[in-house]
């Protein structure tokens, strides 16, 4: 895990925006689960806002993994608008290789700041559903478990009654990460 995996992601949006090929990468070309999420501090002093954040739960290679979940994460995070290249200056990019993967016993088996977690639940209309939150969300946001839970099935469209029953039908795979960090100056002192 580097630095250099962020400072590729922000080659990347930054390509896509000049029309230009990413720079070849140097760092290992391994599969893994990896998220890219983008924050941004403009307007808000040192606090960071959520900006875009995708990834994915299938091992994937580094190189073209990261290309594309740069751009998905600044552009199909249907959360937020598209991010414009007026933005790249604030932005920070965080890359989240994920590991250890572990099935819990029940919805509260997990450690806030340690494990990420990911569900599984049946909406009304018993269709599965999955959501996620990466290890360092509910540290981040001050939330004990339940409410990390309420917000996650909240998050994956769950809009019906949280009984204790549908809670204890929850499957969760708890997992933990590696991150790394990198600013857009950063990205520019290294080029």
């Amino acid at each position: 895990m580097s630095k250099e995996m962020c400072l590729y992601c922000f080659d990347a949006l930054d390509a896509h925006f000049e029309e230009r090929p990413t720079q070849k990468p140097t760092f290992e070309n391994s599969d893994y689960p990896l998220f890219v999420t983008w924050s941004t501090s403009e307007g808000r002093g040192d606090d960071l806002v959520l900006r875009g954040c995708i990834g994915n739960f299938g091992a994937m290679p580094l190189h073209s993994g990261l290309k594309e979940y740069a751009l998905t994460s600044a552009f199909k995070d249907g959360r937020f608008p598209p991010i414009a290249k007026k933005e790249i200056p604030s932005l920070v990019c965080n890359v989240s290789l994920l590991i250890n993967f572990e099935k819990g016993e029940d919805y509260l088996d997990w450690e806030i700041g340690v494990h990420g977690i990911w569900i599984e639940f049946r909406d009304n209309n018993g269709r599965k559903k999955t959501a996620t939150y990466l290890p360092e969300v509910a540290k981040e946001q001050g939330w004990t478990k339940k409410k990390t839970i309420d917000s996650l099935l909240k998050k994956g469209g769950y809009r019906g009654t949280v009984t204790e029953e549908f809670l204890k039908a929850i499957i969760l795979t708890r997992y933990q990460s590696r991150k790394a960090s990198a600013t857009y100056k950063e990205y520019l002192d290294s080029r």
